[in-house]
């Protein structure tokens, strides 16, 4: 073997088992970048662009629907409760005239109906309302009322004070539990309103019922009420 031979021998790195030369990586030669072909990136481009357009029809699909049905007004539905007409069908049973607060746009009626009081024997006249805050407050009015009965109506509650409305004190029952009850003793009959409402809506209900109660002529002791006797105008079920 010639001395040339040997050097370029020499020069040759062998790996680590000594079977064969280590390729040595030149840092000169530059990196080598994928080719994606040309037809492969026309189609791949095609199938964007197709999603694309798919996307947009359907939304142009379902854009009429949607401006055919609007979102429902905040209002929302106020049923049809003639609280009035409802009082006086039911006068000549109750033998009084049942109240029938004038509480304009704000409170919402749900229900007027006159209870016969064959279970508790307890004649009563109640309307519920659905207040401006979304709340309810039912108004129960009754010539026989007992402790008993209003134990029954104040969910069991005790007296925690009285509530200004109206012109008159009304004996303040609460649950703790958010609900209460207002009771007031008034022209021959006693009335309860009871709910999960705020104080300052009980306040405001409370006054137009004095007021409507004022505004009726009071009952004479000899009235009686008229067994068997139903009356009911309701729109929505009873809370």
């Amino acid at each position: 073997m010639s001395d040339t031979q040997d050097k370029a021998t020499a020069a040759t790195p062998l790996s680590d088992d000594g079977r064969g030369p280590v390729s040595i990586d030149d840092g000169n030669q530059p990196a080598v970048k994928p080719v994606i072909a040309a037809k492969a990136a026309k189609r791949a481009n095609a199938s964007v662009i197709g999603m694309l357009i798919a996307l947009l029809l359907c939304v142009l699909a379902f854009l009429p629907v949607v401006l055919m049905n609007p979102a429902p007004k905040s209002n929302g539905y106020k049923p049809n409760v003639d609280v009035a007409g409802s009082a006086a069908n039911a006068k000549d049973v109750a033998g009084f005239t049942p109240v029938a607060p004038d509480t304009g746009d704000t409170f919402s009626p749900n229900y007027a109906r006159w209870m016969s009081g064959t279970g508790d024997g307890v004649p009563t006249w109640e309307v519920g309302y659905l207040t401006p805050k979304q709340a309810f407050i039912g108004i129960v009015q009754t010539r026989k009322a007992n402790p008993t009965w209003i134990f029954q109506q104040t969910g069991n509650a005790p007296v925690t004070g009285t509530r200004s409305a109206g012109g008159h004190d009304w004996e303040l029952h609460d649950t703790a539990k958010g609900t209460r009850s207002m009771v007031l003793n008034y022209r021959g009959t006693t009335i309860i309103l009871s709910g999960t409402a705020g104080l300052d809506e009980f306040s405001t209900l409370a006054a137009a019922v004095v007021k409507a109660v004022d505004a009726a002529p009071i009952p004479s002791p000899d009235a009686s009420t008229k067994p068997g006797a139903t009356v009911s105008q309701t729109a929505t079920p009873t809370p």
